[in-house]
């Protein structure tokens, strides 16, 4: 150890690896579980939407355009808030909102009101996803980090099979199925907000903010659930650092940022255009079985051989190594669709842009909080997560009239977006594999 005391990371090799971050990833996971069911339920409770509330389909619809505007408000507010103030409050802030009008907007006693309510659950959705990654890789070594990331993500598969199991269920409740389905994709968030009262705030935040006495306390109790009985070493102290949001494009990380930022939302275009416009268009050409909850399973199954592979990936190859492949293989398969309309090639081509899309997911969020100084990183998440949802909302104007008068032309650009953000990546100028955090 250096003789002014250890850095958080040989603190953390310390304290090792084991029941601690096995809790910190059930507890994070099963809110991400949920939030991944609040997300995809936007097409399975619309048509009950519109039947209670005497609506049009395209009316109904615009509760996940509510939706997905609070996820940007929330992915970016929440995670420029955990820089500031710490990973824990706005940890719990953010499940609180997440779980309590998740649940509320099962009992939206009008369509206005459903439409707040969804507002208000996706900003508890967005700031999720800045806090929890980065809380995450604030606990984990380098040499395990980008792998327990990955399968982190993979908890987005396990929320598309649960989802699509409820929805079979709440079929037979008619108008009311939209109220079962969002008072059920609600509760996992509720459950989460008690487990995460266990998560102590990230030593690597509290060294960072000049209480390195208070790091060092989490750290060993991080080692004392572990079951280590070494010490844990005095830590080097720091200086405490607060950086404007436009240190993200300023100086050594303008380059990553906006390589990264640029990726970010073109692979969520070409997400949204594969797994929403995609099914629309090829459902009215006889292939309607891909828009059912049976096909969803299949899908969400085909993605997890995806998310182990890229887990073995960041950690074999390196993550942009990784994520070019997974990006270059999903281009391929997008194009894959023009070579003809056979079932098993349409059917093909769907399974492999379902393993190689969420693989490049997975991948993307183990590599995107490594980049960042621990004063900047819930920021740069949160701000990733908000060109995402930018990219979610532009989709239907980008990608649904193309796919519905120019088929191969829309492949091309979906694949295109996807080739270029695999560029993109190439471009960041930092490979964070066995990489300690700043």
């Amino acid at each position: 150890m250096a003789a002014l005391g250890a850095t958080v990371e040989q603190g953390i090799q310390a304290a090792g690896v084991g029941r601690f971050q096995y809790r910190l990833f059930a507890i994070f996971g099963l809110v991400w579980m949920a939030d991944a069911m609040q997300v995809l339920s936007i097409g399975f409770s619309a048509p009950s939407i519109a039947q209670t509330f005497g609506v049009t389909l395209p009316r109904a619809l615009e509760t996940g355009t509510f939706f997905f505007v609070g996820m940007l408000v929330g992915a970016f507010g929440f995670g420029r808030l955990a820089d500031r103030i710490g990973r824990r409050p706005v940890l719990m802030a953010a499940v609180v909102v997440d779980a309590c009008f998740g649940v509320a907007s099962s009992f939206a006693p009008d369509f206005t009101w459903l439409l707040a309510l969804r507002f208000l659950t996706g900003i508890g959705v967005g700031g999720t996803l800045p806090v929890d990654y980065t809380m995450m890789a604030e606990f984990l070594p380098s040499d395990r980090r980008g792998r327990w990331l990955v399968m982190l993500e993979s908890f987005w598969a396990v929320g598309t099979i649960a989802l699509a199991v409820l929805a079979l269920v709440a079929v037979s409740r008619g108008a009311d199925a939209w109220r079962l389905i969002f008072l059920v994709t609600g509760l996992p968030a509720l459950i989460g907000v008690v487990l995460r009262l266990y998560v102590p705030e990230s030593p690597m935040y509290l060294n960072r903010a000049g209480r390195a006495e208070q790091a060092r306390s989490v750290l060993e109790r991080v080692a004392r659930t572990n079951g280590r009985s070494g010490p844990i070493p005095q830590l080097a102290p720091e200086q405490p650092a607060a950086r404007s949001l436009g240190a993200l494009f300023a100086g050594g990380l303008r380059r990553r940022s906006l390589a990264l930022f640029v990726a970010w939302g073109l692979i969520s275009i070409a997400y949204y255009g594969v797994f929403v416009y995609l099914p629309v268009r090829l459902s009215g050409e006889g292939f309607a079985f891909m828009r059912g909850q049976e096909f969803l399973i299949v899908l969400a199954l085909v993605q997890l051989p995806g998310f182990a592979l890229s887990a073995y990936g960041v950690e074999r190859w390196g993550r942009k190594p990784t994520l070019v492949g997974f990006l270059l293989l999903s281009a391929a398969g997008c194009m894959a669709y023009s070579l003809g309309s056979a079932t098993w090639l349409v059917v093909g081509s769907t399974l492999l842009m379902s393993f190689a899309l969420l693989g490049t997911w997975g991948a993307l969020y183990a590599f995107t909080p490594e980049v960042y100084p621990t004063e900047l990183r819930a920021s740069g998440m949160g701000m990733a997560g908000a060109v995402a949802r930018f990219g979610g909302l532009f989709a239907p104007s980008i990608v649904a009239p193309v796919m519905a008068n120019h088929f191969t032309l829309a492949l091309g650009m979906l694949a295109a977006f996807l080739a270029i953000g695999a560029a993109a990546i190439g471009l960041v100028d930092v490979e964070s594999r066995n990489r300690a955090l700043d």
